[in-house]
């Protein structure tokens, strides 16, 4: 199928489309959950509470001999993840570019990430190496699964629909983030009534995600079609398909400033999202009830916020809107630092801030640099996207691991993420993105 046939394919037969579209949404429904319920609320804490049972006289756990203070483990768990999602990609990405058979590979990662997530049921005692290895494949299985769901988005959706397509995918994967918390705040709150240690309710909701992840994945993988484009047969293996890649993209120097950009304040935040219920149990003094409806009030406002900023984008452009929260990323977190312990209060103030510019921040730049993929190069492109955003994101925990073990606080720790938000504004800034639209072979929106 050659590159007319692709971008034929994206603005085909509306009845078609819209099938697929919607099929595509529930991919994000089906794995936001483990973003939301396992990585965001309830692994940060309990894990950190299972190495600190591990843990000798002095705090200190010893991974392979290495000295790591027990507070800082879970921060270096989740940055190793993204080195060895890294690792894999573009192995994934170039088979995926060859064969033109994205969803067997898509099924592969999202069902490797459940059923680790589902095996998070056995983390109890002192086993935080059993709960770091967990994490490790699950995260970075979900990373490869978000490179190839990603890549569908310039296949189902012509360039004017993007914006509110992209939108509506994050919007499903926040409902559906908020739906289950639901249950879980229900089950954890009452663990006593449903006969069930505190710890034995966290691992029903940390296994319960993967569940959820695996029986909602069969909606996509039914739905989305795989289209072969014969321009990538014949693509080099691996990492050596990467390099062509950004050898290619060196001839579209707008686009590659964009990614460098975006893979800037997206690291900030990745990083807010993993480490944010850390900061409040261990810093805060707050609890894990206070804990999970935050994250709920996040969930619901991220579904409006979504779709809000999807319309904000066709009044003022993507990049405008984008920019915009930027800025509110940063006065939220700065304030992030101030907040006094045991005051849940206005750690919900501070969670409505974060869920009202979070799903919109990262719909946008997933719609935005669709615009900037020449025309057939859709899966390896986006295989570059994904490769860039996770080939930096292993510095936000990593920064915010290591500012903990250095100085003992969660606050500073916190507070230096706000320099990935502050220079990813100035990157994101300097892009002329209609200039890189017309540059990739596009046609440029009338808004953007």
């Amino acid at each position: 199928m050659g590159t007319d046939t692709v971008r034929t394919d994206a603005a085909g037969g509306t009845a078609e489309r819209r099938r697929e579209q919607r099929g595509w949404y529930f991919y994000d429904w089906a794995c936001s959950v483990y973003s939301t319920s396992v990585l965001t609320v309830f692994l940060g804490p309990y894990l950190t509470s299972v190495a600190r049972s591990a843990a000798d006289a002095s705090g200190y756990v010893h991974p392979l001999g290495i000295p790591v203070r027990s507070g800082s483990f879970f921060a270096y768990s989740v940055s190793l993840s993204v080195i060895v999602a890294v690792l894999v990609m573009p192995l994934v990405g170039a088979a995926a570019d060859r064969t033109g058979r994205k969803k067997p590979l898509l099924a592969a990662a999202a069902y490797t990430g459940a059923a680790a997530t589902a095996g998070m049921f056995f983390l109890d005692g002192d086993r935080y190496l059993l709960g770091g290895v967990l994490l490790v494949v699950a995260n970075a299985a979900q990373s490869v699964a978000m490179m190839l769901y990603n890549s569908y988005l310039p296949q189902i959706a012509p360039p004017e629909e993007r914006d509110a397509v992209s939108s509506r995918g994050w919007a499903f994967g926040y409902a559906a983030g908020a739906l289950v918390l639901v249950a879980d705040l229900v089950l954890y709150s009452g663990h006593d009534s449903f006969g069930l240690s505190e710890g034995m309710a966290v691992r029903v909701c940390l296994a319960s995600a993967g569940l959820w992840w695996g029986a909602f994945a069969l909606v996509p993988l039914r739905r989305l079609r795989d289209r072969r484009s014969a321009a990538r047969e014949g693509a080099a293996p691996g990492w050596r398909q990467l390099a062509a890649t950004v050898r290619d993209m060196r001839r579209h120097p707008l686009t590659l400033a964009f990614l460098l950009a975006y893979l800037v304040y997206n690291d900030g935040i990745q990083t807010v999202i993993s480490q944010a219920s850390v900061y409040g149990s261990e810093e805060l003094d707050l609890g894990q009830s206070t804990l999970i409806v935050a994250v709920l009030l996040v969930q619901v406002l991220a579904v409006a916020g979504a779709l809000l900023l999807g319309r904000l984008a066709r009044r003022y452009g993507a990049k405008r809107t984008v920019l915009g929260s930027l800025v509110a990323w940063t006065v939220t977190l700065a304030a992030g630092y101030f907040l006094p312990a045991g005051a849940p209060g206005w750690f919900f103030v501070l969670a409505a801030g974060i869920g009202l510019v979070l799903g919109g921040s990262q719909a946008l730049s997933r719609s935005l640099f669709s615009h900037l993929v020449p025309p057939g190069k859709e899966a390896e492109y986006f295989s570059a996207y994904e490769v860039s955003d996770r080939g930096m994101s292993w510095l936000g925990p990593l920064l915010f691991g290591l500012t903990y073990q250095l100085t003992g606080s969660y606050r500073d720790a916190i507070l230096s993420l706000v320099a990935f938000f502050v220079i990813g504004f100035l990157l994101l800034a300097r892009v002329p993105v209609r200039r890189a639209i017309g540059d990739a072979g596009n046609p440029v929106p009338e808004r953007i």
